[in-house]
């Protein structure tokens, strides 16, 4: 079997002094118009670290500067085909940052944020997020159980795995 060539990719839990998520809308033109929210971030850059790559993903989507290293609360792999462009699938490691409630705008123009396929940022409750029944996907497809997990029982002793 040939070696499967992943992505990796960061991604930030971005959660304010009510427990609400930050997402991003991605609107991906194939299959078929798929509409996600997901956490902002994005690729590691050859030779970037993943503290790196989040910091500067953080502030082109989002216009959120981080100091410290946040912690690492999941990883996620998904091997599919056109998953990621030119890959295989993707290996998100996910970072808990808690903030206070910001009006998210990172340094990105609409246009660039678009050519990534970001066509909004909500901060959504918890219990909007489960009780969800709208045509949009979540990923990970359950955020609703993790990031419940998370809030109530804090950070994981080692990152949890995630499925698709």
């Amino acid at each position: 079997m040939p070696p499967v060539n992943l992505r990796r990719s960061v991604r930030a839990i971005i959660l304010d002094e009510d427990d609400c998520v930050l997402l991003c809308r991605f609107a991906i033109p194939e299959p078929a118009g798929t509409v996600v929210w997901a956490a902002p971030g994005g690729g590691i850059e050859p030779g970037e670290t993943p503290l790196a790559a989040l910091r500067r993903e953080l502030r082109e989507e989002v216009g959120l500067a981080i100091r410290t290293d946040p912690p690492h609360v999941w990883q996620q792999e998904v091997v599919a085909h056109g998953h990621a462009a030119g890959y295989d699938g993707v290996i998100n490691d996910y970072f808990l940052v808690r903030t206070a409630r910001f009006n998210p705008r990172g340094t990105l123009s609409d246009d660039e944020l678009a050519a990534e396929n970001v066509s909004g940022l909500k901060w959504w409750k918890p219990r909007e997020i489960a009780c969800y029944d709208g045509s949009d996907a979540f990923s990970p497809r359950d955020l609703a159980t993790p990031l419940a997990a998370l809030i109530t029982s804090g950070v994981p002793t080692e990152p949890v795995r995630l499925g698709l």
